[in-house]
């Protein structure tokens, strides 16, 4: 598993790894008008997944805001915000926020899609949160890109995900 940390302190992820050039896990997440999403829902396009901590955090805010901007130039390209917030509470940040272009999906239920991207939190103040991480997936749910950020309180590395979701 990746090393990473929340505010320097080691955090165990639980799951696997997963790696450019694999096959991406099916998952099944909740929307927040409490349907069913998996991979599935968004075949035949590139996906960009960002999973956060919560949406209610400094960082997580500005992630999603940010990806909700960059939606605009980037047809055939589906982004999805992965957290363990509830959907209601997505629902009310993302009306308040005006965040439109982006899918904000919830793992709350089972936490089995944290499990399957290894980026699901075990212990310390954010037990069953998600870390901070990006995929793209190509058209054919193959794993273009990955990281996992080293750091929780850090931004991932915008460029290189839209990079690899326009190539």
């Amino acid at each position: 598993m990746p090393n990473v940390t929340l505010k320097g302190n080691a955090v165990t992820l639980v799951g696997d790894e997963l790696k450019a050039g694999g096959a991406a896990p099916d998952f099944q997440l909740q929307s927040n008008a409490m349907e069913e999403v998996t991979l599935a829902s968004s075949a035949g396009k590139t996906r960009i997944i960002a999973t956060v901590p919560s949406l209610d955090t400094g960082v997580c805010h500005a992630e999603t805001k940010r990806f909700n901007d960059e939606a605009a130039n980037l047809d055939g390209v589906e982004i999805l915000v992965v957290s363990t917030d509830l959907p209601f509470g997505q629902k009310r940040w993302c009306g308040a926020e005006g965040v439109d272009k982006v899918s904000c999906l919830s793992d709350h239920r089972t936490v089995e899609f944290g499990k399957s991207y290894g980026v699901l939190i075990s212990g310390g103040p954010l037990d069953r949160c998600l870390t901070r991480a990006i995929f793209v997936i190509d058209s054919n749910d193959q794993i273009k890109h990955v990281e996992y950020c080293s750091e929780i309180t850090e931004h991932p590395d915008y460029d290189a995900a839209l990079a690899a979701a326009k190539s």
